[in-house]
């Protein structure tokens, strides 16, 4: 699946979405401001010897708009809905940061239909610091919109300026950021704001194999936080990318590749 390939995804009832491959299934979440194109890295390495289905979170891209309150159940349900459609009576489901989360809560939610997950860059039980951040975060979006938070987003994620290297992915994040739909943006950023704990309790009843992957320069995604959720989850593994932020998947793709690969070659489900 190469970038173009999603120019014209595919539609079931709310949710856009994009399948390549065949094999054992997997599916990509992306995480809040993105769209599944943010994912072209990690299909087209998949997709050569699995089936790889990568869609756009409610909110996102051109899936509809959630309601005012959406939860992290109404994001479970839309992928148990799109596997429904799909006919995938089980995947592998691999989540960056938000979708880390949602990733996290269907594999809860939904227990037999999940065969490992991997928690890419996802948050865990913010520090107070860290909480009031991302919630005065939230808050301006809600009030002033996307623009006004995108300059220190792409710091944040990739430095400033922005490294030579680093160049081209930063260009497709910050058009992501600028197409989003504001309200599902909003909407959804709020969840992920004051979602960080809710797995602290539920996490040692996730049975089946999981990774937990993020950047060793990830600062609100930390490797601490990941540490923290695999100590809970009884069949856990952590991996941290060296020099990596937020974004890695797009800034250190064949790294996360590798991991990804292991991972759903190695432990059985």
């Amino acid at each position: 699946m190469k970038p173009d390939a999603f120019a014209h995804p595919c539609r079931a009832g709310a949710t856009a979405y994009s399948v390549a491959g065949a094999g054992e299934p997997v599916v990509l979440v992306h995480g809040v401001g993105m769209a599944h194109a943010i994912w072209a890295p990690q299909a087209e390495d998949l997709a050569r010897d699995r089936l790889v289905v990568a869609y756009d979170m409610l909110g996102h891209g051109g899936s509809d708009t959630p309601p005012e309150g959406v939860t992290l159940a109404d994001y479970a349900a839309q992928l148990a809905a799109l596997l429904d459609h799909l006919g995938i009576r089980a995947a592998n489901v691999v989540g960056h940061s938000m979708g880390a989360l949602v990733a996290l809560e269907f594999a809860l939610a939904y227990p037999d239909r999940v065969l490992r997950v991997a928690a890419l860059n996802a948050v865990f039980q913010r520090s107070a610091e860290q909480r009031a951040a991302v919630l005065a975060r939230a808050e301006s979006l809600r009030h002033t919109g996307v623009a006004s938070t995108l300059a220190p987003t792409l710091e944040r994620w990739f430095g400033s300026p922005v490294p030579p290297s680093l160049v081209q992915p930063a260009a497709l994040v910050e058009r992501l950021l600028r197409e989003v739909d504001p309200t599902g943006y909003a909407r959804t950023y709020r969840l992920f704001a004051s979602s960080d704990s809710v797995h602290a309790s539920r996490l040692p009843r996730l049975a089946v194999p999981v990774l937990f992957l993020t950047g060793e320069e990830d600062l609100n995604s930390s490797p601490a936080m990941s540490r923290a959720m695999a100590q809970l989850a009884p069949r856990a593994r952590v991996e941290v990318i060296p020099q990596a932020r937020h974004m890695m998947s797009v800034t250190h793709p064949a790294r996360v590749n590798a991991s990804l690969r292991a991972f759903l070659d190695g432990e059985p489900a």
